[in-house]
């Protein structure tokens, strides 16, 4: 994989808490940036990252997940957007979710389970993905973040109050271990 590994950003930036700029341009930086991106994914170990994970103010996602069925899922979404059931036929998963912008806690956090996403390839050409299971989640999850908004931002305060202190807890934990490193 080709690509520069950049660090994650993290929970409070404010790059990470606000709407990020549409893709105008569909170019040779755009496509280094999606490469850096997927680097940054996958030294993270992660199975999405939104460009502003990395710093960067686009709404720009990438993604290597699967669906429910395990079949493996790999792209980009330039300015997405998410569709996802209501009414009667609409099922929500309640799985476990994390974020390598807020490392360390996880919350079940009900998503509908399946999501549609529109929006653009690397060319500027129009796509759409349909997706269940991890998939699903994960295409809600990193369009939440080009919106400003993270997975904690949807828990109930309780949760939130307590995925927050894990995440500090976390990077205490991280501290000292660099320190005793140092």
């Amino acid at each position: 994989m080709t690509g520069t590994v950049h660090p994650i950003t993290l929970f409070g930036a404010p790059v990470l808490h606000r709407p990020c700029r549409p893709v105008e341009h569909f170019d040779d930086d755009l496509a280094r940036l999606a490469e850096d991106m997927f680097a940054s994914m996958y030294a993270a170990r992660g199975v999405g990252l939104a460009a502003n994970q990395i710093g960067v103010d686009l709404r720009l996602f990438v993604y290597d997940c699967p669906d429910q069925d395990g079949e493996r899922h790999k792209g980009i979404v330039a300015n997405p957007t998410v569709e996802t059931p209501t009414g009667p036929g609409r099922v929500l998963d309640d799985s476990e979710e994390g974020c390598l912008s807020v490392p360390g806690p996880h919350a079940s956090l009900p998503r509908p389970d399946t999501a549609v996403c529109r929006g653009f390839d690397l060319s500027g050409a129009p796509i759409t993905i349909e997706g269940t299971g991890v998939l699903a989640r994960c295409l809600q999850h990193e369009t939440d973040h080009l919106n400003g908004r993270l997975y904690i931002d949807r828990l109930p305060a309780r949760a939130r109050k307590k995925a927050l202190r894990e995440f500090e807890a976390h990077r205490s934990d991280d501290a000292a271990d660099a320190a005793r490193l140092a």
